[in-house]
C-alpha cells in the first residue's frame, strides 16, 4: 500500500471517528437537553399540539410547584441522608475488609475474598423479598435506617473487592517499618495506607454514593411511608392514573442528577486517576 492510500486510510478512519462520537454526544445529551427544555415551558407548550424546541415562554413555576406544592423536598433530603450515610459506611467497612483479606492471615481468607465477589454478582431481583423478611423483622421498615442497612449490602462486596488490589499493591515493607516504630494495625491502615489509596477511595465513594441515590427496587420495598420515600420512589407520584406532569417530573429530574455530578467534579481527578490505574493493577 502507497503511502497516499495509507494517508488516506487515516483521514477516513479520522472522519468516521469524528461522525460517530458526534453521534454519540448528542445521543446522550440529548434527554438532558430535553429535560431542562421542558421544565421551563408552561404547561400549554407542553400538551400543546404543536411541538417546541424551545420554551416560548420560559418560566419557573414548574421549580415553584416542585418544591412548594409537592413532597418533592422530603424525597431530596432523605436521598442525601441515605446516599450520605451509605457511602461514609461503606468507606470504612470495605477498608477494614480489604485491609485483612489483604494483610492479615486466617484460615478462609481466600473463601471470605470470593465471596464479596459472588455476594455482589447476585441481583437484586432476587434478594429483597429475603433482605424486605429481615428489614421487617427488626423493626427498620419505612425507616431510612433500614435503607442504609440494605445497601450496603450491594456497596461493600464491590467497594471491598476494588480496595483490594490497591492495597496489595503498597509495598508490605512501609507497614512493617511503622510497626516496629509502634504504630498498630489501625494506625497503619489510617496514616500509611489510606493516604496512598486516595484515587480508590475516590472511585469507591463515587460508586457508593450514585449507585444508593439512584436504587429503585429496595426503596420501593422497603419504604411505603411518603415521609421516607427518597427521590426514585417519589418521581412516580407525578403520574396520577392517566395523566403525567411532565413540567415538575422533568425539573425533579433535572434537580436529582445535580448531586451526582458535584460528586463527580468534586473527585474528578482522584477518579481518574483511580480508574486507570485500577484498570493497570487489577
Amino acid at each position: 500500500m502507497s503511502v497516499g492510500s495509507k494517508d488516506r486510510s487515516k483521514r477516513l478512519a479520522h472522519h468516521i471517528g469524528s461522525i460517530t462520537l458526534f453521534i454519540l454526544i448528542v445521543w446522550t445529551l440529548a434527554p438532558l437537553y430535553w429535560m431542562v427544555v421542558t421544565s421551563l415551558k408552561t404547561n400549554s407548550e407542553i400538551y400543546g399540539e404543536t411541538i417546541t424546541l424551545w420554551p416560548l415562554k420560559p418560566t419557573i413555576d414548574n421549580y415553584r410547584i416542585l418544591f412548594q406544592e409537592t413532597n418533592f423536598p422530603i424525597y431530596f433530603r432523605n436521598s442525601v441522608i441515605v446516599a450520605v450515610a451509605t457511602t461514609f459506611l461503606s468507606l470504612i467497612f470495605a477498608a477494614l475488609a480489604a485491609y485483612a483479606l489483604t494483610r492479615l492471615v486466617f484460615p478462609g481468607r481466600r473463601f471470605f475474598a470470593r465471596a464479596l465477589v459472588y455476594t455482589y454478582l447476585m441481583p437484586s431481583s432476587l434478594l429483597f423479598i429475603p433482605l424486605l423478611v429481615i428489614i421487617r423483622g427488626v423493626g427498620l421498615q419505612n425507616t431510612l435506617e433500614g435503607l442504609v442497612l440494605s445497601y450496603l449490602g450491594f456497596t461493600v462486596p464491590f467497594c471491598s473487592w476494588l480496595l483490594m488490589g490497591y492495597f496489595m499493591s503498597i509495598p508490605i515493607e512501609l507497614e512493617e517499618s511503622a510497626m516496629i516504630d509502634g504504630c498498630s494495625r489501625i494506625g497503619v491502615l489510617i496514616r500509611i495506607v489510606l493516604p496512598l489509596t486516595l484515587p480508590a477511595l475516590a472511585v469507591v465513594a463515587f460508586f457508593s454514593f450514585t449507585l444508593s441515590w439512584n436504587e429503585f427496587i429496595y426503596a420501593s420495598v422497603l419504604v411505603s411511608d411518603v415521609s421516607v420515600r427518597t427521590i426514585p420512589t417519589g418521581i412516580p407520584n407525578f403520574v396520577v392514573q392517566d395523566v403525567f406532569f411532565w413540567g415538575p417530573m422533568m425539573a425533579s429530574t433535572l434537580i436529582s442528577a445535580i448531586p451526582p455530578l458535584i460528586v463527580y467534579f468534586v473527585f474528578q481527578r482522584f477518579l481518574i486517576t483511580g480508574l486507570t490505574v485500577g484498570a493497570v493493577k487489577g
